[in-house]
């Protein structure tokens, strides 16, 4: 078996999933589904993380919420300006073979490219780099995982992610979040010697 057969049995596995879990959809969950990909929905949840990230890290909080703006930016910019425009697989919603068999809401389509997902990126990243930060003292943070599937699962409700799409863009946040982790110990690590006195 070649390498683009592999590939072409891949698509369509991944298509035929997307039709089956895009196809899981009721008139009133798709305002609720709707809403759910919207950043700015999510603005009291993510107060209420800032709560806790202030809560734990006082002053510190700013470094914290600096590694998440790095995971963030690391994560998307990996998804769209690099990955997008490389693969340049068509959404399903953009896809012709598929016209008439995407449940689309609103009549929104997305960008024209969807490998990976951003959305799925930049919300595990952050789901990640906030856990293995905060794992610890909040060891229930470990639900922010459930939050980005949730987010993630919209993409492909509304008809503008596969399956694929999603598990590749949280892999690439997961990834992102563990750099944030690991530059922010470092940096914390330097301040903390920085603000120890020196013995005589």
């Amino acid at each position: 078996m070649t390498g683009s057969t592999i590939i072409d049995q891949l698509t369509s596995i991944d298509k035929e999933v997307f039709l089956v879990l895009n196809g899981l959809h009721t008139s009133w969950l798709d305002p609720v589904m709707y809403m759910a990909t919207d950043t700015v929905y999510w603005v009291p949840f993510y107060l209420f993380l800032l709560y806790f990230i202030v809560k734990e890290y006082k002053i510190m909080s700013l470094l914290v919420l600096a590694g998440v703006a790095l995971t963030i930016l690391l994560s998307d910019q990996i998804t769209t300006s690099v990955m997008k425009p490389f693969f340049a697989r068509l959404r399903p919603s953009h896809e012709p073979s598929l016209e008439g068999l995407v449940h689309l809401v609103n009549n929104y389509k997305g960008g024209m490219y969807g490998f990976a997902s951003s959305h799925a990126a930049n919300t595990f990243g952050t789901a990640a780099f906030l856990y293995l930060l905060l794992k610890k003292s909040k060891p229930l943070m470990g639900w922010l995982f459930l939050w980005a599937a949730l987010v993630s699962y919209t993409r492909i409700y509304l008809g503008v992610h596969y399956p694929a799409d999603i598990v590749v863009g949280g892999i690439v946040g997961i990834l992102c979040g563990w750099i944030s982790f690991k530059l922010f110990e470092l940096v914390r690590a330097e301040i903390e010697k920085r603000k120890t006195p020196s013995l005589p």
